[in-house]
């Protein structure tokens, strides 16, 4: 039982883990995608790009808990 116990947390760490590492991924392509952007709009794209993995979870969760008002897509 407690082998298993263990098993689990340590599952659910790495799964943490690797939503973090995924959007750390991902937050690399975009800031070389910004290199593409004009000089006008580089540093709001950098912006965009920087948010930390924190904050967007928090915000993914506020959208994911909001419920719909009309059921039509944005």
């Amino acid at each position: 039982m407690k082998r298993a116990l263990c098993l689990l947390i340590l599952l659910v760490l790495a799964a943490g883990c690797s939503h973090r590492a995924v959007y750390e991924n991902v937050q690399i392509n975009q800031r070389n995608d910004c290199a593409n952007e004009p000089p006008s709009t580089y540093f709001e794209c950098l912006d965009r790009a920087n948010k930390p993995f924190d904050k967007y979870q928090r915000e993914r969760k506020e959208l994911l808990e909001k419920p719909e008002s009309d059921g039509k897509l944005p």
